[in-house]
This record gives structure tokens, C-alpha cells and sequence, in this order.
């Protein structure tokens, strides 16, 4: 598609209104619907095409990257799930642990098993992680910001692209209002308000979920495409990506890519002559790092014991992932609460996250698990136990917990803490060539010492929390915190070894509870795979753009962030495209 001297001039004017905050696709009358004619299934895709930009993985960085490609030049999404909109119902606030805890073949969430013993999940859908997760939204700090290399005045514009669409003010209730309260009396101070920003003491933070409890996605950003320019296949499952060799730059180059659609068709996807055209690997942190391998970049040794094609020995490739370890305690209330999910937020200065929700669907059959594993904890005999009940209470205490755990909708809520960064880390490995296969990934929970002293500071906080004034209208009163710590250990979290006796430290709660929150990351690291620029490092035409690239996550949950470099960076490559001399 060949630009003129009158469309360039235009162009020019474009990308100066990008710079205060306006958006191309504002002046056209795009198509608003939630279902996008240019999404289609793969098996509606030709054998054989041809783009500016092919992007694998539509997800919550692949959506708004590919909505900006699309301003300006040719773009091809491939997602390897289906498309959320098929089934909003789904997705809504009501339904987030079953979206999440779906094991179908068509779910929308992947179930894996770290090699640490944590049960976890992986996006497989349009949007990625923000279909799925708990809808917090709030952006990185100025610092987490500066020293990414990002421009925080370009960073900021892209923020407020994203949330246009996607970030709305929470309503706050009882159970919410009562642990934001907590938090403050406690001394997790001073109070913030609803701002976006990362800031110290509590806050109260956007959500992706609106007033009806309709969730919003990465995947509403393809609002801002340009549908003439765009094209995006669902159900489309990358095998490789093709490479030659580059004679003068005496490196591979990356061409093309072969994905395989629903009925097992395979289709090739090839770049345009255009020097400056490019593919761009966004299938987060665990699927952008297994298709580099997959495609021969990786360690040398690993990729030839799976008979894979040595393109280039890259040994970082797969290496520094990183959890952000979870830690919660279930709180059973007298009281009814509200369906919440997280909106009040401790951010303290020891490094850690407190956070919480409240009345959330868990269905018949965990109630029921929950409420026989609370039977058997209260009613052991002859065994040494760290819970101590009133001897006159404990009847009254333990019914009264056992009805409120009786529900398919919990009558009580969640408190958690998640630490940041973290600094432990580990490596992703093949375990498979099939790219449907998960990777055998191992984290290495709490390895640093220093994240097991913020995890037992913050697991301090909510018991403090919990024991608070301002929280007591939510607890039991004859019931001590031992007894929810008791039952937490009783519950099948994870799959790692329990530790349990009378003098059960917080540092063996951390250990032996820990859960995952979904944000994990590494694996294609800024300076050790890829450039500052997202270029995969020896590769030309190649780039991963997506939280596989960072060192720690992002603020208290990331997907804003995510979203935000998907705009920012797809803003970058046009105007190097066409201003290549513009800073």
C-alpha cells in the first residue's frame, strides 16, 4: 500500500496530535460493536498471506499494539484462543472463579502446575490475562516507569488511551470500605483516595469491571482499529517462525510464521518486502519465550534435545521468571457482604500488597470441600493443634463458620498480601514441541530471604487487619485468627508439602500456602534477549513486546502497564517507520 506526498503530510499531522493525547482512529467512524467483523477464525484465514506486522498473540499487550499498528500500516493478529465476546456472560464479576478455574477444552484459562507445587493459569483468549483477571487497574510508578527507559510523558499519554476504554471508578461498599479503614488504623498511611497512580499508604484503584459488573478487556482497544488495515484470527496456533539468513547483516532475519487453525489446517503468514515490516512475538511471559524456542532461539543444548533447528544460541531465552508470590486468609462473616473484587489496596513501605474481595461465587462443590475441611480442623481430637478456641465459645463459633461456609456464594471475603518484584527467580524449559503444550516452569517461591521477610511482614498486617476495630463487624468474635490460619493449612491451596504444629511460624505459612496471582513474568528480559527497543538481540525483523521482557511487575497488578507499552510501542515503531529521524 504505497503513501503519497498528501497522505505523508497528513501522517505528519497525525502523529502531532499523538503527542497531546489524541487518537487517529477518533476520526473515523470505526465500528463500535464488541464484535469486530475483522475477527474470524482460522479457519476463514487463506493459505497463504501477507502483512506489515504479524502479531502472535492477541493479548492484553497484543490488542492495543496491534489497534496502533493498524493507524499506519498492515497488521495480522494470530491468538491461539477463542474470542471473549462469544460468551460475555462468562466473564462478568459474578463468574470470575469459574471463568479461571475452567478446565474445559475451550476454556479461556490454561491450567498449569509450576515445578514448585503452585496450581496456576495462562490466558487462552482475545484480550489474554484481562479476560480473566481480577480487574484491578493502577499504573507503575514513576520510578518503575523512568527506569524501564519509557518517556513518562508518552507513558502517561498511552495510560490515558487505555483507559478511555477500559478503567472505571469502583463503587465502594461495606466489605471493601471496612478493610480500607482496617488498613488505615492499622498505619498504612496516609490515605490516598481513588487515584491511578503507585503511591504509598492505601488507596482505592480503578477497575476494568463497570457499574453492572461487565468485565472490559484488552481486546475493547481493537475499538481504536483501523478496519481496513487489520486482520485478527482467533483459534490460530503459532508453530514457528520462519527465518533466513541475512547475507549483509550476517545474522537470521525473521520472514514469516506457520500457524495451524482449528481443524488442523496449517497456513503461512509472510512479511511484506517493505525493510521495515517486522514480527512481533506478545504471547506472554510463559508463550513468548516458548515459541522463541520453538523457533531455535534459545539454549543450544536444551533446543537439540528436542530435535529443534539451532537458529541462535540465545542461553537467556527462557531464564529470570519470576512470580509474585500470594498469601491469603479466608474470613468467614456474620454479616452479608457484597461481590467484590479487589479495590482497596495497602501499598506499604516494606513491600508488600494488601488486598481483598468479598463474596465471591465458589460453587456447591468447594462449599462443600470448605465446609468439611473446617468440620475435620474443629473437630480433631488427640492431635496438637495451634488453634485455641474459648472452651464455653467454640460450639457457637465453629457453627456459625461452618453456615457461612455452607454457600456456593461465599459470606465472607478474602484478605491477601503479594510482595513485590519479587527477587527469586527461575527458568522455563520444553517439555514438548507442540506449542499447545504448557512449558515446565519453575519460579523458585521465596528462594531470597528477603522475600520471605516481606511476605510474614504483610501476613502480620492482615492479621492486624482482621483484629482491627474497623474490620469487626465482619468477624466472628469468639473465633481467633489461629482458627482461620488452622484452616488455610487444611485447605488443598498447592501441591507443596505442609509443615503444620502448634508453633507454626509465618515464615512456614508463607512457604508451605503460597499461591500464585497471576503475574509472572521474564523470560525474553530487556538487555538480555531483547533490546531497549523490544529487538530480539542477533535477529533482525523481530522484536517481543509483552511481560515476558520485565524484571518485576509493574505497580499492584500489571495488566495497566501491559497495556499501556502495547500503545506505547506501537506508537514508537510507526514513527520510526515514517519519521525515522524523529526523535
Amino acid at each position: 500500500m504505497g503513501w503519497g506526498l498528501k497522505t505523508f503530510k497528513c501522517s505528519f499531522l497525525i502523529w502531532s496530535l499523538f503527542f497531546i493525547g489524541l487518537s487517529y482512529s477518533e476520526n473515523f467512524d470505526f465500528e463500535k460493536a464488541p464484535k469486530f467483523k475483522f475477527v474470524k477464525e482460522a479457519t476463514l484465514a487463506p493459505p497463504i498471506l501477507y502483512y506489515d506486522y504479524i502479531i502472535i498473540g492477541g493479548g492484553t499487550c497484543g490488542c492495543p499494539l496491534a489497534a496502533t499498528l493498524s493507524q499506519g500500516a498492515r497488521v495480522l493478529v494470530l491468538e491461539r484462543g477463542g474470542s471473549p465476546y462469544t460468551n460475555p456472560e462468562k466473564i462478568n464479576i459474578y463468574n470470575f472463579v469459574s471463568a479461571l478455574s475452567d478446565i474445559s477444552p475451550s476454556a479461556f484459562a490454561q491450567q498449569f502446575i509450576s515445578r514448585d507445587g503452585v496450581l496456576n493459569a495462562r490466558a487462552r483468549v482475545l484480550g489474554g490475562g484481562s479476560v480473566l483477571n481480577a480487574g484491578f487497574y493502577s499504573r507503575a510508578s514513576l520510578r518503575y516507569i523512568m527506569e524501564s527507559g519509557w518517556n513518562e510523558t508518552l507513558a502517561k499519554i498511552a495510560y490515558k488511551w487505555v483507559e478511555k476504554k477500559v478503567a472505571f471508578k469502583p463503587t465502594l461498599l461495606q466489605w471493601q470500605a471496612a478493610v480500607k479503614d482496617a488498613l488505615l488504623e492499622v498505619g498504612v498511611l496516609p490515605y490516598n483516595g481513588f487515584t491511578l497512580d503507585h503511591l504509598y499508604g492505601t488507596k482505592i484503584g480503578a477497575t476494568i469491571f463497570d457499574k453492572d459488573g461487565n468485565r472490559h478487556t484488552a481486546a475493547d482497544l481493537l475499538e481504536y482499529a483501523d478496519p481496513r488495515r487489520i486482520s485478527v484470527y482467533v483459534h490460530a496456533t503459532v508453530h514457528k517462525i520462519l527465518f533466513r539468513y541475512n547475507i549483509e547483516r550476517r545474522r537470521p532475519q525473521a520472514y514469516g510464521v506457520i500457524f495451524k487453525d482449528a481443524l488442523g489446517k496449517m497456513h503461512k503468514a509472510y512479511l511484506g518486502k517493505r525493510p521495515k515490516n517486522e514480527i512481533i512475538v506478545s504471547a506472554g511471559a510463559l508463550g513468548s519465550p516458548q515459541i522463541l524456542m520453538l523457533s531455535g532461539i534459545g539454549p543450544a543444548s536444551h533446543l537439540k534435545a528436542h530435535g529443534i533447528k539451532v537458529v541462535l544460541d540465545q542461553p537467556l531465552v527462557g531464564k529470570g521468571m519470576a512470580d509474585n508470590p500470594m498469601n491469603v486468609l479466608v474470613v468467614p462473616s456474620p454479616l452479608p457482604v457484597e461481590v467484590s473484587l479487589i479495590q482497596t489496596v495497602g501499598v506499604t513501605k516494606f513491600g508488600s500488597f494488601i488486598e481483598t474481595a468479598s463474596g465471591l461465587s465458589i460453587g456447591h462443590s468447594w462449599a462443600e470441600r470448605l465446609q468439611g475441611i473446617f468440620e475435620f480442623v474443629s473437630n480433631q481430637s488427640g492431635k496438637p493443634s495451634s488453634v485455641m478456641y474459648p472452651p464455653e465459645t467454640k460450639e457457637e463459633s465453629v457453627g456459625d463458620t461452618i453456615r457461612s461456609l455452607s454457600n456456593p456464594i461465599l459470606r465472607g471475603g478474602v484478605i491477601l498480601e503479594k510482595i513485590i518484584g519479587p527477587r527469586s527467580t527461575g527458568h522455563l524449559e520444553l517439555v514438548t514441541t507442540n506449542p499447545n503444550d504448557n512449558p515446565s516452569v519453575t519460579f523458585n517461591y521465596f528462594k531470597d530471604p528477603e522475600d520471605l521477610k516481606k511476605c510474614v511482614l504483610g501476613m502480620k498486617t492482615i492479621i492486624d487487619v482482621i483484629n482491627s476495630k474497623s474490620f469487626s463487624k465482619f468477624r466472628f468474635k469468639n473465633m481467633p485468627v489461629e482458627a482461620l490460619i488452622d484452616l488455610m493449612y487444611h485447605i488443598p491451596m498447592n501441591l507443596r508439602p505442609k509443615h503444620a504444629s502448634p508453633t507454626l511460624s509465618l515464615e512456614q505459612y508463607c512457604i508451605d500456602t503460597v499461591l500464585t496471582i497471576w503475574h509472572y513474568h521474564g523470560g525474553c528480559q530487556v538487555g538480555k534477549v531483547v533490546d531497549l527497543n523490544y529487538r530480539v538481540l542477533g535477529v533482525d525483523a523481530l522484536r517481543v513486546i509483552d511481560g515476558s521482557t520485565f524484571y518485576r511487575s509493574p505497580g499492584t497488578n500489571p495488566q495497566a502497564t501491559v497495556m499501556m507499552l502495547g500503545r506505547y510501542m506501537g506508537e514508537k515503531i510507526l514513527r520510526k517507520r515514517y519519521f525515522p529521524g524523529k526523535k
